[in-house]
């Protein structure tokens, strides 16, 4: 297995797409999250993809929490979706939020649900309300939820990518993980899905990449939602999802490194990773 250094020498030599010169060019992100309880993992994700470039944003979440939102984030737009009566956002709910799922270029599930059963019976219905051609990235208990035989997400290989933590890999592969890159590649195959997970990026059909930027430090809360983030808001403005994972995971890693030499190893905050993405890619040439 040959795995590819990703270095800025690497991501000049394979430029994102120039940007457009309206919102509407740099492209439409969705992301779908933010239950009542944890409202802020969407908002994290939704400000990391407009720092990567892209041009417009909603965000679909609990209707108990979508005015604050609204009002705490002015550059996106709100669509409530509905709750159970235990503040979950419901499975069926994505019908409020059809028309900007089908228009988007890329879409985030995932960050902040947090109940299982009705994330398993969003992700089911989410093909239905997707454009042909919207890439989408499912985070946290979108992903956590894919090993369920209820769950089926093969209508989406070819423009599906998954960001799992150690623990949510080793649901997606039914074990312990055993191998970092063997199992990233295999999760990758499995769901026909570009992959990143601790650094590595991995491809359906078998390409591999591994960062050598990223500290202990990124492991905070938040952090993995600014990942996300970045990445669809990078599928967005045109990157294919191959490209957005190593450019995100790069930008993401690179960003911790800088935190860790301002503020130390420890106890930087993933909102203080949002305004380093767009220097750590003004930097590269992006």
């Amino acid at each position: 297995m040959s795995t590819e250094p990703i270095t800025p020498d690497l991501l000049r030599d394979w430029p994102l797409p120039e940007p457009g010169d309206g919102k509407y060019g740099r492209g439409q992100v969705v992301v779908v999250g933010g239950a009542p309880r944890t409202p802020g993992a969407a908002m994290l994700a939704a400000l990391a993809a407009l720092r990567v470039g892209a041009g417009r944003l909603t965000i679909g979440l609990g209707a108990s929490v979508a005015p604050q939102v609204a009002v705490a984030i002015p550059e996106c737009g709100v669509v409530p979706l509905g709750e159970t009566t235990d503040g979950h956002i419901r499975g069926e709910s994505l019908l409020a939020a059809s028309d900007d799922l089908a228009s988007a270029d890329a879409a985030l599930v995932g960050p902040g649900l947090d109940d299982a059963d009705e994330a398993a019976a969003l992700v089911s219905d989410l093909a239905n309300h997707l454009g042909e051609k919207t890439v989408v990235c499912l985070d946290a208990y979108a992903l956590g939820v894919l090993e369920r035989d209820d769950v089926d997400v093969s209508a989406l290989a070819g423009r599906l990518l998954l960001t799992p933590n150690s623990a949510e890999a080793e649901r997606l592969l039914g074990r312990p993980l055993q191998d970092p890159e063997a199992d990233v590649v295999e999760i990758a195959e499995r769901f026909g899905a570009v992959v990143s997970s601790g650094g590595l990026v991995a491809a359906p059909d078998g390409r591999l990449w591994s960062s050598g930027t990223g500290t202990s430090g990124l492991g905070t809360s938040g952090s993995g939602d600014v990942l996300a983030g970045a990445l669809v808001g990078l599928c967005a403005r045109g990157a294919d999802p191959a490209q957005a994972a190593v450019w995100a995971t790069h930008a993401h890693g690179t960003a911790g490194d800088r935190l860790a030499v301002q503020v130390g190893p420890l106890g930087y905050l993933a909102r203080e990773l949002l305004e380093e993405l767009p220097r750590v890619l003004v930097e590269i040439g992006a």
